[in-house]
């Protein structure tokens, strides 16, 4: 369907513009065995903004698709549409016990899974069956309903999914739902005697330097509930990558490697705070990886289990990040550029034009893309929100009212 799809080019990212020496960066997907996609941009030594896909949706040097319609693919805590779920958070609780990480391990682990994704093998003479394309990692979130947490780029293109549980069963799993707006998942199996379920935290109330631990199959079911330690090491980190563009992501030094995504971060109290999407990759740097905020994926969860899409605030324009280079080299204000605007979409509606760059969604900054996303990630659907833009030079305001786009469109 005509603009369904976005395409944002993210050539020139201001963070890709260095000071002195360039330097090749590489942050790659968790799963292991499936093709990596690399995005090797020009960057500051520092910056975080420019990477290599998580996703087999996206490819290539030069160009990122990382926003369909300009949606902020993660619901945030108020987006949820069912006000009744299975999942629930614990109540942060500031001196809670902290457990031994052989007890983590031990309450945690069994509800660690090792997730297979299986896609026709096509060979010189044709399809030759089912073969494993890669694997990752998930975790029980409801036991009496077979429910397991995973992240889309794991389980994108199976054309069947199994599901290795810690008792040695391996099970064939059905997709509930699957966002790649959100990189989250949730898959269901039938049997479900003797699972155990996760604790899920808050990750609103995490903090940098507290203690963690990452269980997941990196290498696949070789090295299945493989756990490893370490501690919170930034908060609020930034991506430009679809499914992660829209979060304020946790990073951790807990090593975590190719099978791992998908898999659970969690505090010394034995509760999941994270979802661990992403590793920093390039040569000379460790113990950089990232994490989805088990707070912000949690409605996403709920939407998927309860109707089997989520639904996502939508402004419906695309945009085109080579404008970033443009700004940075004739000293123009950064923002979201408008290369597209969808007929009478919400946008459309309030006077958005091809051209315009947006630099504010109420007071929020906008730079790029994915700050666009992010901000307006906060909002829900209908949600009437005060647009900044730039048109002719001129500094303009207009309100809009949030449309919808589901993760099945």
């Amino acid at each position: 369907m005509e603009d369904d799809v976005l395409s944002t080019k993210d050539n020139n990212n201001p963070a890709d513009i260095s000071d002195g020496e360039s330097q090749e960066v590489e942050l790659v997907p968790i799963t292991q065995q499936q093709p990596i996609y690399n995005h090797k941009p020009k960057r500051k030594i520092f910056a975080f903004a420019s990477l290599c896909l998580i996703s087999a949706l996206i490819g290539g040097l030069t160009t990122v698709g990382v926003i369909p319609y300009i949606y902020p693919a993660n619901a945030s805590p108020n987006q949820s549409e069912s006000t009744s779920s299975p999942l629930t958070q614990v109540a942060y609780t500031a001196n809670g016990t902290n457990f031994p990480v052989a007890q983590i391990s031990k309450n945690v682990g069994p509800a660690v899974v090792g997730v297979s994704n299986f896609q026709t093998s096509r060979g010189s003479i044709g399809n030759s069956g089912l073969q494993e394309a890669g694997s990752g990692s998930g975790f029980i979130i409801d036991a009496k309903k077979g429910y397991i947490a995973t992240n889309n780029h794991v389980i994108e293109g199976a054309q069947k999914i199994t599901v290795s549980l810690s008792d040695g069963r391996n099970l064939e799993a059905k997709v509930i739902g699957a966002d790649p707006r959100t990189d989250l998942a949730v898959l269901q199996i039938s049997d479900v005697s003797n699972l155990t379920a996760v604790t899920l935290g808050d990750s609103s109330k995490v903090e940098v330097g507290e203690p963690v631990v990452a269980i997941g199959n990196p290498g696949g079911d070789e090295f299945a509930r493989s756990v490893t330690t370490g501690v919170i090491s930034a908060l609020n980190r930034t991506l430009a990558l679809q499914g992660m563009a829209s979060y304020n992501l946790i990073q951790t030094d807990a090593a975590i490697n190719p099978g791992n995504s998908g898999g659970p971060l969690v505090n010394y109290q034995g509760q999941v705070i994270g979802i661990n999407s992403v590793k920093y990759a390039e040569t000379g740097f460790e113990g950089m990886g990232f994490s989805i905020p088990i707070s912000d994926a949690l409605p996403t969860l709920q939407q998927l289990i309860t109707s089997g899409v989520a639904k996502h605030p939508a402004l419906l324009v695309s945009t085109d990040d080579q404008y970033i280079a443009h700004a940075t080299s004739n000293n123009k204000p950064l923002g979201a550029y408008i290369s597209g605007v969808t007929q009478n979409g919400p946008a459309a509606k309030a006077g958005i034009l091809k051209g315009d760059v947006i630099t504010k969604i109420n007071s929020g900054q906008v730079q790029n893309s994915s700050d666009l996303v992010r901000e307006l990630y906060k909002n829900n659907v209908g949600d009437k929100v005060t647009i900044t833009y730039i048109r002719d030079g001129v500094t303009k305001q207009v309100e809009a009212t949030l449309g919808e786009i589901a993760s099945n469109q």
